[in-house]
């Protein structure tokens, strides 16, 4: 079961919206941080992901395990959030 999700954006990125699309279809909650707004943030992103590009998807787990998803990336992001 998923406990958090939290999607790592920017405002010109163009996946993003489509992993918010995916996860609202989906039914699933989720908390945004958007990078343009929030530059305080990006070493956060880039410490978890190790990618300077978003979306990144941290979704954690009600073990508090977390998985990592990188850009608009449904072989992973799917299993992450199932």
């Amino acid at each position: 079961m998923v406990k958090n999700i939290t999607i790592f954006t920017t405002t010109t990125c163009a996946y993003c919206p489509m992993v918010k699309r995916y996860l609202g279809a989906k039914g699933l909650a989720y908390d945004e941080v958007n990078l343009d707004q929030h530059p305080e943030r990006q070493q956060e992103a880039l410490a978890i992901s190790g990618a300077l590009t978003v979306p990144v998807t941290v979704v954690t787990k009600h073990d508090d395990t977390k998985e990592v998803v990188v850009g608009y990336n449904l072989a992973k992001l799917a299993p992450a959030v199932a």
